[in-house]
């Protein structure tokens, strides 16, 4: 995105690429906490019209696998959610492995060595913390004699010890985050992490959702010619199962995420459901009036009566648990039908979910961005 010239270099927001972009969750969370402004996104499923109906200057690259990254605009931050079918624990645990669906987290590791961005943000379920990673080595960096690769099929049993591990015992397979994390070293980033349920945060649900964020430990540095250790995905071995001090006080906030503000300063109140709350929701009234006042926004009604189908579960209810504006994925102009929007917002990530996570894990790399 080119600067205003009229515009001072610190009143610029910082410029976001999304990746795997859904609907939008973790990008308005990342606009929020740096920010920042999103310039361009990749997705293919028909979620996009969700993404470019809110961010419509935004252009979509498409297929992530077929980008072409020295014709992409720069960007301060790169954040994306890498699909989670094979790492999922509600899907098969094939890993993230050679020919796996995750195994997408490859292209995403060479869009950051091509782009260099200064900051990088990954979102993924809980599985990254269970499901195994078969992280073979490049050929030129493997010792003459030794394995090129961890065992393969691998099992939970193999793993190494604890859920930090990151290859300290090259003969075991990792953990899949342990395998993300040495990516991100190998590229020259550090990073920290964390796992964190919405609940933390005043959702009526647990959601719990592993959280990275990374910088570069030497700022503008050329890219270091990552070789992939994923192979070529194909469909995927699993199921889909659902699927601060850093910006620059002087930077705007972006509108669209505003609403995040006034959120944040609600999470933690103490609330009491009414009468009304308790004849309405019955055991989950504590729940539904807590999530209430801490998105400003009422719940809708929890199901839909279709007939000949009975009680179908409501695509409104649904966006409200995940903390999004009334409409952002339901608005009858972006033509999705009920069954893809449950879809697009079951594989979704909420946004003040991410916000809380950022904001803590912002602790680890303090000082404002280079730019």
């Amino acid at each position: 995105m080119r600067e205003d010239p009229a515009t001072p270099a610190d009143l610029t927001p910082l410029r976001v690429g999304s990746l795997f972009s859904g609907y939008g969750g973790l990008d308005l969370a990342v606009e929020h906490v740096f920010h920042a402004r999103t310039v361009w996104f990749s997705e293919i499923s028909v979620v996009q019209r969700v993404f470019a109906r809110h961010w419509p200057d935004a252009p979509n690259l498409g297929d992530i696998t077929a980008v072409d990254w020295s014709a992409v605009s720069p960007v301060d931050i790169l954040c994306g959610g890498f699909p989670c079918q094979d790492v999922s624990t509600v899907g098969k645990m094939a890993g993230l492995a050679p020919g796996t669906r995750s195994g997408l987290w490859s292209y995403m590791a060479e869009a950051i060595d091509q782009l260099r961005p200064e900051f990088v943000v990954i979102e993924n379920v809980r599985g990254l913390l269970s499901a195994t990673a078969v992280r073979a080595a490049p050929t030129a960096a493997t010792p003459e004699g030794a394995p090129d690769a961890t065992p393969d099929p691998a099992t939970l049993r193999d793993l190494e010890p604890g859920m930090w591990g990151v290859g300290d015992e090259s003969g075991r397979p990792l953990r899949a985050l342990g395998a993300v994390l040495g990516d991100l070293a190998d590229l020259g980033y550090d990073a920290a992490w964390l796992g964190l349920p919405a609940s933390a945060v005043g959702a009526p649900h647990p959601r719990f959702r592993v959280f990275v964020l990374a910088r570069a430990a030497v700022p503008d540095a050329v890219g270091v010619g990552f070789v992939s250790r994923w192979g070529k995905p194909r469909s995927g071995a699993g199921e889909a199962g659902n699927d601060r001090a850093l910006p620059s006080g002087h930077r705007p906030r972006i509108e669209r995420a505003l609403y995040l503000e006034s959120a944040c300063g609600r999470i933690g109140d103490a609330v009491v459901p009414g009468r009304a709350h308790l004849r309405a929701w019955g055991r989950y009234a504590a729940a539904i009036a807590r999530w209430e006042h801490v998105t400003g926004m009422t719940a809708p009604a929890p199901a839909l009566h279709r007939a000949g189908q009975g009680l179908r579960p409501s695509p409104g209810f649904v966006e409200w648990l995940m903390g999004l504006p009334p409409g952002w994925v339901t608005a009858p102009v972006l033509g999705l039908t009920a069954n893809q929007q449950l879809t697009a917002l079951g594989n979704g990530v909420l946004p003040l979910h991410a916000v809380s996570a950022l904001n803590a894990l912002a602790a680890a790399f303090p000082g404002p961005p280079s730019r």
